[in-house]
């Protein structure tokens, strides 16, 4: 492919915006280095960028385009609620609207606040718990990547300058699976604990009850219990991975797929402590989630649309399967190609990864560039295997194809040496302390 456009526009992105990307997981250190497309449109699940590449794309800008790009049912309701104006010194109907549409879809959840992303949500969540609670720490669970741009969190990554070592001191962390590891934090920390907050399940299912057990941990120990929802909501169940689980949290953290790529995150959760945010109690003020653009009225068209679509199409159904058809076809040439101990294919149907390993069968971002390479070349791009609504048979067979082909030249690497076939530097994980 020819991205010579792309590149050309790639000093003029570095020049204006720091690190030449708003998401850090869209970056240039991300992707192969010559191979750096920038998007000017997308339909379904095909994107197309400055150059007039197009690609099948997996991932949907980073699992919120859950339904297709441009989906014109949920356009059109942003549309045609722009039209009447987008924010007012007072809210708007649209809002009570969109709020008990989520929690008719969400069991157990009273009460709902939304935001703009994912780390408003997770935010209000902790600092509900620690005013509900009167405590200061923060339990998070250790295995997952990511939970809030906030100092709460980002100060236990290795991207931690610029935050106080008081705060990074205040949250701790426990291991997935591994109820004793969360039991020794609460007999380290005896009431000091405010809650513990976890995504429902990642690559590995919740074994032993864990979320159930780990919930009555924090009941025993008056925490409170968050389930981070951003991925596994709207693509587990209507109703979250928690539905799945048959557990209700205290609080839980919807966003990503709700709106179908547009900008709505929502905080829902039991109304004696989503109360602390409101004005009906006597206790201290608390400032939650409160922000001008919080609840833009075509956002909460599009987020309105998109769980009615849920409700009556078959969508969560569609991705389960769609996935399983690109599991099984991946899979039947990483065995083909004599892979299936160099590339796992992890996690849920509905929300896919691959992983990449060089000869000693260690992790490897080299070889993870060389897929991406490959497969960006062929007009696939697949930083992960994340399904979408507007997936087809069709493009499920050409990724298939496509990946069988980018699995020949794995193997090759294998065999001759990497650096005969992979073009640049490598990708690098996002999380490191230097450049």
């Amino acid at each position: 492919m020819d991205f010579s456009k792309s590149l050309q526009m790639n000093e003029r992105f570095h020049s204006v915006i720091p690190g030449g990307s708003h998401t850090y997981a869209k970056g240039d250190d991300q992707y192969p280095e010559f191979s750096l497309p920038y998007i000017v449109r997308g339909e379904g699940c095909h994107i197309w960028d400055v150059d007039g590449n197009e690609f099948i794309e997996y991932g949907m800008g980073l699992r919120t385009v859950t339904l297709g790009h441009a989906y014109k049912p949920v356009v059109d309701a942003a549309y045609k609620q722009i039209l009447k104006g987008s924010n007012f010194a007072r809210p708007a109907a649209i809002e009570i609207e969109c709020a008990e549409q989520l929690l008719s879809m969400v069991k157990g959840a009273e009460m709902v606040k939304f935001g703009k992303n994912g780390s408003d949500a997770t935010s209000g969540a902790v600092k509900l718990s620690r005013a509900y609670t009167g405590r200061d720490m923060i339990a998070i669970c250790g295995n997952h990547p990511f939970f809030s741009v906030d100092d709460w969190f980002i100060g236990t990554t290795p991207m931690s300058a610029g935050i106080p070592k008081a705060i990074h001191d205040l949250t701790v962390k426990f291991q997935y699976n591994d109820i004793e590891s969360a039991k020794k934090l609460f007999q380290q920390y005896p009431g000091k604990i405010a809650c513990v907050i976890l995504e429902p399940e990642k690559e590995e299912e919740p074994k032993n009850n864990f979320l159930h057990e780990l919930q009555k941990l924090c009941n025993e120990n008056g925490a409170v219990f968050i389930l981070d929802e951003m991925i596994t909501g709207f693509r587990w169940h209507n109703g979250g991975a928690q539905r799945v689980y048959d557990v209700i949290p205290d609080l839980s953290s919807f966003g990503k797929a709700i709106a179908n790529g547009f900008s709505v995150s929502a905080l829902v959760g039991k109304r004696k402590i989503m109360q602390l945010g409101g004005l009906k109690h006597n206790r201290e003020r608390l400032f939650l989630m409160s922000a001008t653009h919080g609840a833009e009225t075509h956002g909460l068209a599009a987020a309105l649309e998109t769980m009615k679509i849920y409700e009556r199409e078959p969508v969560i159904d569609t991705l389960w399967h769609r996935g399983e058809q690109l599991a099984k076809g991946i899979k039947k040439s990483i065995d083909e190609n004599q892979l299936t101990e160099y590339v796992p294919i992890m996690g849920k149907p509905c929300c896919l990864v691959y992983g990449s390993k060089d000869r000693e069968k260690k992790p490897s971002q080299p070889f993870r560039t060389l897929l991406l390479q490959e497969t960006m070349k062929r007009g696939i791009m697949a930083t992960s295997l994340i399904v979408s609504y507007s997936h087809t048979d069709a493009d499920i067979d050409r990724t298939v194809e496509v990946f069988h082909e980018a699995f020949q030249i794995y193997r090759k690497a294998l065999d001759e040496g990497i650096e005969k076939y992979l073009i640049g530097k490598p990708v690098k994980p996002v999380w490191r302390k230097f450049n």
